[in-house]
């Protein structure tokens, strides 16, 4: 868990000339690890593990030909004398500007190609703000997203290759936060660029050094870009998505504590256990809210609850009974969450779009004289091969920065649940009983809680602000051209802040919880809370014991040391069984079509 690294490089809080000294290399324990990347079956864990763990990767055969027949078929068009974007025609509000005439490989076309693409690479340096990226497995997770997207693209076979050498051989390059209005990281991934032909800043197994030096011992050479390589490169929103999947890595962590937490409370309450049961969930069927309910009753089975207790009052306080529903339905919405980061990881955003042995007689459009003008017969170039090169508005990253938004609102609505329940606590007309009524007043004094919290006040305060949508707003530049912005970045970076405080406001239930455990087992010494809770609870208490002498409790504040042991710990440790969420909804492989007649 990094979230406040990832909301320090991201936002820009930090002054640039600080965030070197601040870096945050990786530990790579998944140096061992080898993924393959096909460009249709990436994984958010794949993700994690070579962003954050340094795990290698390599392309399938099947992916590598993909990209040596999209660059063949970008050759080919051009020598056919095929209208491309960003190729032999310029960028944006330069759309009808020609740049390039004839076959691509006579020798003063390559080396006009070569010049120019050179150019852009060494230029690449000048683009973007800062503060720089201070997380290593930032810049990581968005280079082994484009590496896995790029397969689509008309990348060369040394842009190709060389992003992936970056990844395996651990050269990260220095990276702006900020500069991208979220339709494409034009600027992130130019920066990439620069590495890869030895200009600028990178670091080499965590060390800065200049680019050039780093590929040098790295024993890599910079490469020669060509044809359209800038642009296979740098038109994506990798840098956003990268963010995105480990956005979505930290959110289930989170989860999956409170859900433990919740149970644990539950315990600590002595509460109704009748809001998780089959009567109540068959009466509204959704399956996130009914898996949420099972799961949570799962974890308290053999709890104490399930015995009749002539003290249990008939209904708990909402907050409690309503927290299923609540963080059921913040499940659902993680659930688009991930949904849509996958499909952005194992898709093309790419504009112009290429594909492979797309034929006219595919759909009735393709046919139509419009359409025939980007209709790439196929020659030498592309070994025979056709296919059409389209432009098109495929980096507008939709719908993920509206479940980026509405998962961070779930998150804050969850965390109202949250934060209320532990106020309740405070209520002896809630609990039952007060402390005192079972502990000795030297047992509360001594005891692990924070008796006068304002903690899950204050986080809701800045919970409730994050829960407000970034407002849509225009890009005015390049003549009207390029005149959307999504703001993914900063929409990443607040759904990360809330992710944050999520773990705050959950370690201090969490030592509601376990101090509320404790006066239950006090109680009754029978009594026991369910397997998940009574494991969790005693790992708690080895990190935080019951009691503590003033000595070890002014060693640093018990919110700290509850939001660290969440932080470090997975609640699936305690809670191995448990039923996975439901599974992410099934899409078509990219570049696959269906025949449209």
């Amino acid at each position: 868990m990094k979230c406040l690294a990832f909301l320090a490089f991201a936002v820009g809080l930090a002054h640039s000339a600080c965030a070197a000294t601040q870096y945050e290399p990786i530990v790579p324990t998944l140096a061992d690890k080898n993924i393959t990347l096909t460009g249709h079956d990436l994984t958010i864990e794949q993700v994690v593990d070579v962003a954050r763990h340094g795990a290698k990767v390599q392309l399938s055969p099947q992916a590598r030909q993909r990209s040596l027949d999209a660059y063949g078929l970008l050759l080919e068009a051009q020598a056919e004398g095929v209208i491309m974007y960003g190729f032999n025609r310029n960028y944006g509000s330069g759309r009808e500007e020609k740049t390039l005439d004839g076959d691509p490989m006579l020798p003063e076309n390559k080396a006009k190609l070569e010049a120019l693409q050179m150019s852009r690479f060494r230029a690449a340096v000048r683009d973007g703000y800062g503060p720089e990226v201070s997380a290593e497995e930032i810049v990581r997770a968005m280079m082994v997203v484009r590496a896995n997207s790029m397969t689509y693209e008309f990348a060369s076979p040394q842009l190709t290759q060389m992003l992936l050498d970056l990844i395996n051989h651990r050269i990260t390059p220095v990276v702006q936060a900020r500069g991208t209005p979220g339709e494409a990281d034009l600027s992130q991934l130019s920066e990439i660029g620069g590495t890869m032909v030895g200009v600028g800043d990178a670091y080499y197994n965590g060390a800065r050094m200049p680019a050039a030096q780093a590929l040098q011992q790295a024993g890599l050479a910079p490469i020669q870009p060509f044809a359209g390589d800038d642009y296979a490169l740098d038109s994506t929103n990798a840098y956003a998505v990268g963010m995105a999947a480990l956005l979505v890595a930290d959110a289930r962590h989170a989860l999956e504590w409170a859900d433990l937490i919740y149970a644990m409370d539950l315990d600590g309450m002595n509460s109704s256990i009748t809001p998780l049961t089959l009567p109540v969930q068959v009466n509204r069927p959704q399956k996130w809210l009914n898996w949420q309910a099972a799961r949570v009753l799962d974890m308290l089975k053999g709890s104490y609850l399930f015995a009749n207790d002539p003290n249990r009052i008939l209904q708990d306080a909402e907050s409690l009974r309503a927290s299923a529903i609540r963080q059921g339905a913040a499940w659902s919405s993680w659930g688009n969450l991930r949904d849509s980061v996958l499909f952005q990881i194992n898709s093309s955003d790419h504009n112009p779009a290429v594909l492979i042995g797309m034929s006219p007689e595919d759909s009735w459009e393709l046919a139509t004289p419009q359409m025939l003008k980007y209709y790439v017969r196929g020659g030498r170039y592309s070994n025979g091969k056709h296919g059409y090169i389209v432009s098109n508005a495929n980096w507008d990253p939709y719908p993920l920065v509206n479940d980026i938004e509405a998962f961070t609102i779930a998150l804050a609505n969850m965390d109202a649940a949250v934060a209320q329940r532990v106020q309740r606590f405070g209520s002896a007309f809630i609990t039952g009983i007060k402390p005192s009524d079972v502990l000795t007043p030297q047992q509360i004094k001594a005891a692990p809680h924070n008796h006068q919290d304002y903690g899950p006040d204050t986080f809701q305060q800045e919970l409730a602000g994050l829960a407000n949508p970034v407002a849509p707003i225009e890009n005015t530049g390049d003549e009207g051209i390029s005149d959307l912005q999504s703001e993914s970045r900063l929409k990443v970076t607040r759904a990360a802040q809330a992710v944050d405080l999520t773990l705050d406001l959950l370690g201090a239930d969490l030592l509601t919880a376990t101090y509320w455990m404790d006066i239950r087992k006090a109680q009754d010494t029978t009594r026991h809370f369910g397997l998940a809770p009574d494991a969790a609870w005693a790992a708690f208490r080895t990190a935080v014991p019951f009691q503590m002498d003033e000595e070890a409790r002014q060693q640093k504040p018990l919110g700290e040391v509850a939001t660290g042991f969440l932080k470090d710990t997975s609640a699936l440790s305690f809670y191995p069984s448990g039923q996975a969420p439901p599974a992410a909804e099934a899409f078509p492989a990219a570049g696959e079509f269906k025949a449209r007649r």
